[in-house]
């Protein structure tokens, strides 16, 4: 991401220190990650020491200080998802993708998480990427599924 482009969401944010974790969120959302250059250009523009934007970035879980790929993966294995056969979507997934949970696969296309609960226990179990939801999954589906984000 370059300079510019980091200095247009700042600007649109009127240059607000206050504006903080807006800016890192737009930046996150376009980049996919936080990189060390961005933080230090945000420092610079809002005035706000480095220190705290690192901080303030390692705190929240939305922000991420690696690359994350371009498609974020969750798998459900909470209880209700557990029982009906989570890991085995989870270790298909694993396969499909050459990653495990809290990685990214080498061409920055899939980040992996698994997430205690989704919130729609019914449905188990349950995989999301990019916040869509698949539920009733069977090992079976994951590929065909994965098919639709390349």
């Amino acid at each position: 991401m370059d300079n510019d482009r980091i200095d247009q969401i700042i600007d649109k944010h009127h240059t607000e220190p206050s504006s903080l974790i807006q800016v890192l969120l737009e930046i996150q959302s376009e980049n996919h990650w936080l990189p060390k250059e961005a933080l230090a250009r945000v420092s610079e523009k809002l005035q706000v020491p480095l220190t705290r934007i690192q901080h303030i970035a390692t705190f929240y879980k939305a922000f991420s200080l690696v690359p994350k790929g371009r498609h974020e993966v969750h798998i459900c294995v909470g209880t209700a998802c557990h029982v009906r056969g989570a890991t085995r979507v989870l270790d298909s997934l694993q396969d499909l993708t050459g990653i495990k949970p809290g990685e990214t696969d080498l061409d920055l296309k899939f980040s992996l998480q698994t997430v205690n609960c989704l919130g729609c226990c019914a449905l188990g179990p349950v995989m999301e990427i990019d916040g869509k939801t698949y539920g009733k999954m069977a090992p079976s589906k994951t590929a065909e599924i994965l098919k639709n984000y390349e």
